[in-house]
């Protein structure tokens, strides 16, 4: 069996009422190749009167990748940029030394009925590129490969798989696959990287014959390609990558391979020193100050 451990999450309420499903980091396991962070939001038909906009707040040492199935938001940030980001399209905003941005409901879909569903992932950043200057990449939909395999449609968001490419730029081995499959239709998993899990989005699947249920991440044992079955329609992505070169730490939304260095963030958030989003005056404060001696996950 291809099954090394089942990953169940747990809800995390970011404020306003929007909940969402944390898997990475776990106690089972850290990172899925640079994968150190997993969050699966909706779907939520979103109230008229919600307010589930992120205010401007900071990282470093790590890369966001937001993937959207329904609906949209705005992302600004401190080096001016500007997205709409929608279903389809990747968007990897790599944080390096530091950089803040906020994510915030369109105007347009402001007070009107629409759904969100997607999820939100950080990819650590090896360390000799923690403190790189920051930047954004924005890969549309359109550009992100997509074809058929053995009845299942796969879209290869970054990395490479079944000889297709992703144009979307990584600092190491990465995979993510989007993967549609019908009801008893049935796909192999060939050549994945050392580290990857599959995480089931939407209906069940069966992984060598083992039955997983939606909203659970299988870390797999890679020895052997995995054969994936839809139960029903179903829809999973895939992750994974080269192993971390070394255990990370983790504060609030700072990522780095030194102690000293979350704390050193920490203190330039709270004295006002990293950079500001234009045309924001909001930032979310900082929850706690770390300390050298404390602990980290």
């Amino acid at each position: 069996m291809n099954i090394a451990h089942l990953i169940k999450g747990h809800d995390k309420d970011l404020g306003g009422g929007f909940i969402v499903r944390r898997y990475l980091p776990s106690v089972i396991k850290q990172a899925v190749g640079p994968f150190i962070f997993f969050d699966h939001f909706g779907p939520i038909d979103v109230p008229l009167d919600a307010n589930h906009d992120v205010r401007p707040h900071p990282h470093i040492g790590l890369a966001t990748v937001t993937y959207l199935f329904e609906g949209a938001m705005d992302h600004r940030d401190s080096l001016s940029t500007f997205q709409r980001i929608e279903p389809g399209a990747i968007n990897w905003m790599t944080a390096g030394r530091g950089i803040v941005h906020s994510e915030r409901a369109p105007v347009d879909l402001k007070g009107k009925p629409h759904r969100m569903h997607g999820l939100q992932l950080w990819a650590a950043l090896p360390k000799a590129n923690e403190e790189d200057e920051p930047h954004f990449s924005h890969t549309p939909a359109a550009a992100i490969p997509e074809f058929a395999v053995a009845g299942a449609t796969v879209r290869v968001l970054i990395g490479s798989a079944f000889g297709q490419t992703s144009p979307v730029p990584t600092y190491m081995e990465t995979l993510y696959l989007d993967v549609e499959l019908p009801a008893g239709e049935e796909i192999e998993l060939p050549a994945l990287p050392a580290e990857a899990a599959i995480y089931c989005v939407i209906g069940s699947v069966e992984i060598d014959g083992v039955a997983v249920p939606v909203n659970t991440m299988s870390l797999l044992d890679t020895a052997t390609p995995p054969r994936v079955k839809a139960s029903q329609a179903a829809r999973f992505v895939v992750i994974g990558g080269a192993p971390l070169d070394g255990h990370r730490f983790m504060f609030w939304n700072f990522v780095s391979s030194s102690k000293e260095r979350l704390v050193q963030a920490a203190e330039d958030w709270e004295a006002e020193r990293f950079p500001q989003v234009p045309g924001e005056t909001e930032r979310i404060p900082l929850p706690n100050k770390p300390k050298p001696q404390g602990t980290y996950l």
